[in-house]
């Protein structure tokens, strides 16, 4: 069973804190609530609604998006007419010229992997103690469409559902930096080199599965679904062959039925955008006031590409907590400034390999030793990567 402290309320869905309590859970949107009820098989007339309560719902004034959009108009518009803000103005808006494509492109691509991917799919293949587990989990993390924070409950209800501890950790380290959403995004950041991001973030992910593997088969690190190498797998009657085909011959190409899938990718998308964007533009707007107002030899003495500014840029990646989302303009504006690759991916990675909330919950719900592994594997093998790509970028 997951334990989670009854402050935190977090939505079993997308891992954002949850308002709407519902099936002994707490969500953030009537969203999850669907997607909830469609995993767990929920019969129709217990489904929960709600949008049928008006004092419910709760008001688009408490988004998050919301009043993050209103703060950065704000400053947008005082940026425009008052000179001392003009370089946060300009400096936003050209971050903005310069990825609102991919934004869209992976938003969009969010929404068809939220409406046409079941989670049923995942935790079919996460739960077997094989090498090649660790492959299906760095593949299932490619697919999926949320932020760091969202993966982060979905990797636990993995956990709770058989997936061993090692498939969830490389479940966690690919998630983030290569799902397509954020591959979109990355490319449109950093051009082709985003591949090297892409890449390095799986080969770190499958280094640390199966070391996290073998560790599992020593008895070193927690795995309650591990005995002596058992395999304990979910969902064994359950062909994914079988069901994609099936759901092939049986989707109809009719306008009502391409209609209901254009209206489900899209609320996929929004619902998305809702969980991810907010966190986006916090990452924007601290890299265009970085951008704006913070000299440039500063970052060349501090951020450039040596050894001290490696450890400078884990430190930072280490205490700053933001969704990664919200890391890659941070990640870029250190690029742009310094030119020093391997300190953007450092900063980038080690944000996610360091995070004290994905620690924690690996600590409260699978284990002290496992969270104690993570960065102790993880950090070594992004400080190498990144001072090669100093090295040789």
């Amino acid at each position: 069973m997951i334990v989670l402290k009854k402050e935190d309320k977090i939505d079993p869905i997308c891992g954002m804190k949850g308002t709407i309590k519902a099936h002994s859970h707490y969500f953030c949107s009537e969203h999850c609530i669907k997607k909830y009820e469609e995993r767990e098989g929920i019969k129709k007339e217990e489904k929960y609604c709600p949008s049928c309560h008006t004092n419910v719902k709760k008001p688009w004034y408490k988004e998050r998006l919301y009043i993050i959009l209103i703060i950065t108009i704000i400053l947008l518009f005082l940026g425009y007419y008052l000179e001392p803000l003009n370089p946060f103005f300009y400096s936003f808006l050209e971050y903005l010229k310069l990825i609102w494509w991919a934004i869209l492109i992976g938003f969009l691509i969010g929404g068809i992997i939220d409406y046409f991917i079941p989670n049923k799919y995942i935790e079919k293949y996460l739960s077997r103690h094989r090498k090649r587990t660790i492959v299906y989990s760095i593949v299932f993390g490619f697919l999926m469409s949320a932020c760091s924070h969202g993966i982060l409950a979905i990797a636990m209800e993995l956990y709770k559902k058989g997936a061993n501890t090692s498939s969830v950790v490389a479940f966690l380290l690919a998630s983030p930096w290569a799902n397509l959403p954020i591959t979109v995004l990355l490319f449109g950041f950093f051009g082709l080199k985003a591949a090297l991001i892409v890449v390095s973030a799986l080969i770190i992910a499958t280094i640390t599965g199966l070391i996290y593997q073998a560790l599992e088969r020593k008895g070193m690190i927690e795995c309650r679904h591990c005995i002596m190498g058992e395999d304990k797998p979910v969902h064994e009657n359950f062909s994914i062959i079988a069901d994609v085909k099936k759901r092939w011959n049986n989707f109809k190409f009719t306008g009502k039925n391409l209609k209901e899938a254009f209206i489900g990718t899209m609320k996929g998308s929004w619902a998305l955008t809702k969980m991810v964007m907010w966190w986006l533009i916090i990452g924007m707007i601290m890299a265009a006031f970085a951008r704006g107002y913070i000299p440039e030899h500063l970052f060349l003495d501090y951020l450039g590409p040596t050894a001290l500014g490696l450890a400078i840029t884990l430190f930072f990646a280490t205490i700053i907590e933001v969704c990664s989302e919200g890391s890659a303009p941070l990640a870029f504006e250190i690029f742009n400034q310094t030119k020093a690759f391997g300190n953007s991916f450092t900063f980038l990675m080690a944000g996610v390999a360091t995070d004290y909330t994905e620690i924690g919950l690996i600590w409260h719900n699978i284990g002290r030793k496992a969270a104690i592994w993570l960065p102790i594997i993880t950090v070594p093998q992004v400080l190498i990567l990144g001072y090669l790509f100093n090295l040789l970028l």
